[in-house]
C-alpha cells in the first residue's frame, strides 16, 4: 500500500515537472529541432531535392521556436536541425552548410529580437528583410575578401526560388507560434 502511495507521489511530481515552463522550453525545443531535422526530408522524399530551396521546411522550425521559446531554443533549433541533418542525410551539401547555419542562426536571433518589440507579423517581416541585407553581407565577405566558395545561389536567386516558401511562412509561422504559446500556457510577448 505504502509503495503505492509512493508511486503516486512520483508520478504527480513528474507531471509536475513536465509542466513547469522550463521543462516545457526543453522538450519544446527539442520537438522543433527535430522537426527542423524531418520537414525537409520529407519535402525532399515527396517532391525531389530541390523543394528545400522552394519551400524552406528547415526556416519554418526555427522561426516557430523564435517566436514560441525567444533566441536560445530557436538557435539551438537552427544549429541542430542543420548539423544533424547533415549527419543523416548528407544535406545540406557540406559548402552550403555553413552559410545555411548562418543565416538560419540569423533569423533565430533577429526574429526573437524583434517579436520583443513588435507583433509576429511586423517582426517577421522585419526578420526576413534584415536577414537575408546580413546574409547577402556575409556572402560578400566570404567570397571577396575571404575568397572562400560559395554553394552557387545568390541571395537574390534564393529570394526568387524561396518565394513560396516566404509566402508560407508568413501564413503559417505566426498562427503555429500563437496556437503554441496558448496551448503551452506560455506568456504572451
Amino acid at each position: 500500500m505504502i509503495e503505492k502511495v509512493e508511486s503516486i507521489k512520483n508520478k504527480k511530481s513528474l507531471l509536475e515537472i513536465m509542466t513547469t515552463r522550463k521543462a516545457k522550453y526543453v522538450i519544446g525545443t527539442f520537438l522543433l529541432s527535430g522537426i527542423g531535422i524531418a520537414l525537409p526530408r520529407i519535402f525532399h522524399v515527396l517532391a525531389g531535392t530541390t523543394t528545400g530551396a522552394t519551400f524552406l521546411p528547415m526556416h519554418l522550425a526555427v522561426l516557430i521556436a523564435a517566436l514560441t521559446f525567444g533566441s536560445l531554443s530557436s538557435s539551438i533549433v537552427a544549429g541542430s536541425s542543420i548539423i544533424v541533418s547533415y549527419l543523416l542525410t548528407g544535406m545540406p551539401t557540406l559548402a552550403r552548410l555553413p552559410y545555411m547555419l548562418i543565416e538560419l542562426l540569423l533569423y533565430a536571433i533577429l526574429l526573437s529580437v524583434f517579436h520583443k518589440k513588435f507583433n509576429s507579423y511586423v517582426s517577421l517581416i522585419a526578420t526576413i528583410i534584415l536577414g537575408r541585407i546580413l546574409y547577402a553581407g556575409i556572402l560578400f565577405v566570404a567570397i571577396y575578401s575571404f575568397g572562400l566558395q560559395t554553394y552557387g545561389i545568390s541571395v537574390i536567386e534564393s529570394i526568387k526560388v524561396g518565394m513560396p516558401g516566404i509566402i508560407i511562412q508568413f501564413i503559417c509561422v505566426p498562427f503555429i507560434a500563437k496556437i503554441m504559446k496558448e496551448r503551452l500556457k506560455l506568456k504572451n510577448d
